[in-house]
């Protein structure tokens, strides 16, 4: 006998039904909650199966986000054999079907089924520092969205403030300057006080020693500023109260971002890998932990197309009859952060022929006559070839080949 368990993950629950063999389905569609006597509930069930067909069932289950991780780590620590599928994969399986079915119940029956009808691979852990790594690199990229949108914000309401504070510090979101505009928000406020106090003022938010004359610069720029502000005072209060906030909150994710920046890096240390991608120029620290962490182990792919196709970077194919398209974008299928990383560690590594390989390889294909992007997106490709071969080699990066 073959056994296999499908499990339909939703959230806080699941449904599972098994198989004793190849169209042989074994007892109906057991339903149990994600806690602590649902799973215990569960594990009877598998072991149940396990005793009737004389061998531990593997277990099939689609990717669902972030739901199925107490499931995952339940079957991990009891040692079960679990398959991570694609939901396109999935989706593909119940097109081929007559009737139109939508219901937890027969989605599980659904998985179960593709057991034997598809080439599944067992899921790979990726083990401990590779998980918390994805887990907080996307959740900085989702913070930093946050963040973008919150300085977006603060910049619509400080226009209609105090427009000449731009370019006082230099960098408007450093702690000093946004820190000395929550005190003085408006250019009255500022000219209300002497050039003294402002330069004091200024030497006290640094914290640290700094010389005099930087201070002194800042408040004389400051100062003349504030005097060709257009609004001495807002007419609106209320952009006041917003500034303040949307000073807090920025304050408030720089210092969130700072420790999420030092952990992903603490736990991108453990791995050997971190220093090898980083040998390609162009990939920095943040880019080389992203890249890991969305790869997760490289022996889930035998070849390196198959991880240009988990970027989403292969090319869509489009045949009908007699006509086949010349002109194809690229499938965009697989990982939206991880394609969205070596787009940025291409454009990072052709910033000043830094990476001398990539800048000859781009202009080779501009000079084919391709358009800027589709020259990018073909570098992209060669980049993933070279990570592949880093990974799996155990290999630095050679600037010439």
């Amino acid at each position: 006998m073959n056994p296999v368990i499908g499990l339909d993950v939703s959230k806080g629950e699941s449904h599972a039904q098994a198989f004793s063999d190849r169209g042989t389905p074994y007892g109906k569609t057991f339903r149990f909650e994600h806690n602590l006597e649902g799973l215990a509930s569960f594990l009877r069930f598998a072991q149940n199966v396990e005793s009737f067909a004389g061998q531990r069932p593997a277990i099939v289950l689609e990717a669902t986000g972030h739901y199925h991780s107490p499931v995952i780590q339940f079957l991990d620590e009891h040692q079960y054999l679990y398959i991570v599928i694609n939901p396109l994969l999935s989706h593909q399986a119940k097109k081929m079907n007559l009737r139109k079915v939508k219901t937890d119940v027969a989605d599980a029956y659904q998985l179960g089924e593709m057991f034997y009808k598809e080439e599944l691979e067992p899921y790979k852990k990726r083990g401990q520092y590779l998980m918390n790594l994805r887990y907080l690199t996307r959740q900085h990229e989702s913070l930093t969205e946050i963040y973008v949108q919150v300085k977006l914000q603060f910049q619509a309401v400080l226009d209609q403030v105090f427009p000449e504070y731009h370019g006082v510090f230099g960098d408007l979101y450093s702690k000093v300057s946004l820190r000395f505009l929550a005190q003085y928000p408006t250019s009255q406020s500022v000219l209300a006080l002497s050039e003294e106090t402002v330069t004091a003022n200024i030497k006290r938010l640094v914290g640290h020693v700094t010389s005099n004359q930087w201070s002194l610069e800042r408040a004389q720029k400051l100062m003349a500023a504030a005097e060709r502000n257009p609004f001495r005072e807002t007419a609106f209060p209320s952009h006041l109260i917003s500034l303040e906030l949307f000073i807090h909150l920025l304050l408030q994710y720089q210092e969130h971002l700072t420790k999420l920046d030092k952990s992903i890096e603490t736990l991108a240390e453990e791995l050997m890998e971190y220093d090898l991608i980083q040998s390609i120029p162009g990939i920095g620290t943040k880019i080389a932990a992203t890249i890991l962490a969305e790869v997760g182990e490289i022996d889930r792919f035998d070849h390196a197309k198959k991880l240009v196709a988990f970027a989403g970077i292969d090319p869509s194919v489009f045949s009908s009859g007699k006509f086949t398209a010349t002109r194809n974008k690229i499938t965009k299928r697989g990982s939206r952060r991880l394609r969205t990383a070596l787009y940025q560690a291409v454009r990072c590594g052709l910033k000043g022929s830094r990476n001398k390989r990539i800048r000859a390889y781009y202009d080779k294909k501009r000079a084919e006559g391709k358009l800027f992007k589709v020259a990018v997106i073909a570098c992209v490709n060669r980049l993933i070839h070279w990570i592949y071969a880093i990974l799996t080699k155990k290999e630095r990066f050679r600037l010439t080949e």
